[in-house]
């Protein structure tokens, strides 16, 4: 392979924090007939690390792939392409790209036609790609975010032009339809309601990695439901970095959220979730389509990241503790038993032991029905990071102090979930059947509790009845009652 490169377009996070309010384009996608016999006879295998969005982006690169003529394989040794799509939240995952790139190299060794390629979050990060430029030459391909459609043109330029690429934008970005999907589940589909993020939390690199807030039009994502509905699809999960600002930059018509979830609960698709909502734009609105039912699922992941005024402020997060209060009072006074679950941050700069017990106290006092919690993990050229450098990370709280409070708070966790699981004992609750070992179901309800039970008449993705018998927690109990065809 040369060592020429035929694109070199670097990361700029400088440029990636840029908002400039610029019209975004919409782009219709199609494969340029040039590149749609490279993959016959070939085979590609793809490693998909992060969020809900990282694995929404590997199925439109798997739809890419096989209208290319690629074949998945499920390990890497029998690849002739290997592709990592990449997170960049936390350091932890980007060590465990490292790590993976370094464990195949040698691959390379024995097959000097294997492409290996890195997309993704991660290469929208300078020093990430410097260091993939020095120290891991057996990389023939890295992108980013924003042009997954343009895969097929960067394979074309390794095969044909014998040529290496580098091609990561740092800009607004645009919307890209009609790319090819190839799903990993057949009856639960993921659809993108929008892109991007301005809340510029100071400890995250989402709004650097993947660009403004930018909406779908509502008539793309309802027909692509209504689609999955006709295709037999029981559940979509509606995402975007924070979709309760669905619809805000739209400059030729007024419309929400709210306008949307409306408009989809009147479809023929089963259930209805989505991920992720931010307190701040969440709106009373939402709620009370929420309250109508029917296909929209009973659970709400609302991040709180912390209980502390104090850190909430340093955070960026734009409300207090007050305030998620009332969304959550809110929310219970129209569903007293749905799910309301939570991404919690510990050790962020300046959380000292009283901050942290009264956060302690807080997250208790709101009962989630889940939480995930996760210590701050410093990310380079965000504010929180380029501020505690300037004081020389006086303010750091140590690693071995975060695993503390992290169990702490895992403590917590499973005492308030089993709580709320007891609640459903002895109820009759609706389950999707995921995959069935050995004679029992699993699955999840409306609610989203992970549930199983031994199977009578129930097979693989239809919805079930399933009366709770016992409590437990990650995992309740029950037994089939009757099946619902659908």
């Amino acid at each position: 392979m040369s060592k020429e490169y035929s694109k070199m377009n670097m990361p700029n996070m400088t440029l990636a924090r840029k908002r400039l309010n610029k019209n975004t384009n919409v782009i219709r996608y199609s494969l340029n007939p040039l590149y749609s016999k490279l993959g016959e006879g070939k085979t590609y295998h793809l490693k998909t690390y992060g969020c809900q969005g990282n694995l929404a982006d590997s199925e439109k690169i798997r739809g890419i792939l096989e209208a290319m003529g690629y074949s998945y394989v499920d390990c890497d040794e029998k690849a002739d392409l290997i592709i990592f799509n990449t997170c960049a939240i936390r350091e932890n995952a980007e060590n465990r790209v490292f790590g993976e790139l370094g464990r195949i190299k040698n691959l390379k060794k024995e097959n000097p036609n294997l492409i290996m390629v890195l997309c993704g979050c991660m290469s929208q990060e300078e020093n990430i790609v410097n260091k993939i430029k020095e120290k891991y030459p057996q990389v023939d391909i890295v992108f980013g975010t924003h042009n997954i459609h343009k895969i097929d043109e960067y394979i074309y330029d390794v095969i044909v032009e014998k040529k290496k690429v580098i091609d990561v934008y740092s800009f607004e970005g645009d919307i890209v339809e009609d790319v090819p999907v190839i799903r990993d589940h057949n009856k639960k589909a993921w659809v993108n309601i929008m892109y991007g993020c301005d809340e510029f939390c100071t400890y995250c690199i989402v709004p650097y990695t993947r660009g403004k807030e930018r909406s779908r039009m509502p008539e793309d994502i309802i027909n692509e439901v209504k689609s999955l509905a006709k295709e037999g699809y029981v559940e979509v999960t509606l995402l975007g970095q924070n979709v309760n600002a669905y619809g805000n930059d739209f400059s030729d018509r007024k419309y929400t959220f709210a306008n949307l979830l409306d408009d989809l609960y009147k479809t023929d698709i089963k259930r209805i979730r989505f991920t992720t909502s931010h307190p701040r734009d969440l709106d009373d609105e939402t709620i009370r389509v929420m309250a109508k039912g029917g296909n929209i699922m009973p659970h709400l992941h609302l991040p709180v990241q912390s209980g502390s005024n104090n850190i909430l402020k340093k955070m960026n997060r734009k409300y207090d503790i007050s305030y998620y209060q009332e969304k959550l009072k809110l929310i219970r006074s129209y569903f007293p038993l749905i799910n309301i679950t939570a991404d919690i941050m510990v050790g962020f700069n300046g959380e000292d032991s009283d901050l942290f017990n009264k956060a302690y106290k807080f997250i208790d006092s709101c009962k989630y029905g889940e939480t995930h919690i996760f210590p701050y993990s410093p990310r380079p050229n965000t504010k929180a990071y380029l501020e505690s450098q300037k004081i020389k990370f006086s303010d750091a709280v140590n690693d071995f102090t975060k695993k503390l409070r992290v169990n702490d708070l895992l403590s917590l966790n499973e005492i308030n979930a089993l709580e709320y699981r007891k609640k459903f004992v002895g109820m009759i609750v609706e389950v999707i059947v995921e995959k069935i070992e050995n004679g029992i179901a699993f699955g999840h309800s409306s609610n989203y509790l992970e549930v199983k039970f031994p199977v009578v008449d129930a097979l693989e993705n239809e919805l079930v009845y399933v009366l709770i018998t016992k409590a437990g927690y990650p995992i309740s109990e029950g037994v089939e009652k009757n099946v619902i065809k659908k």
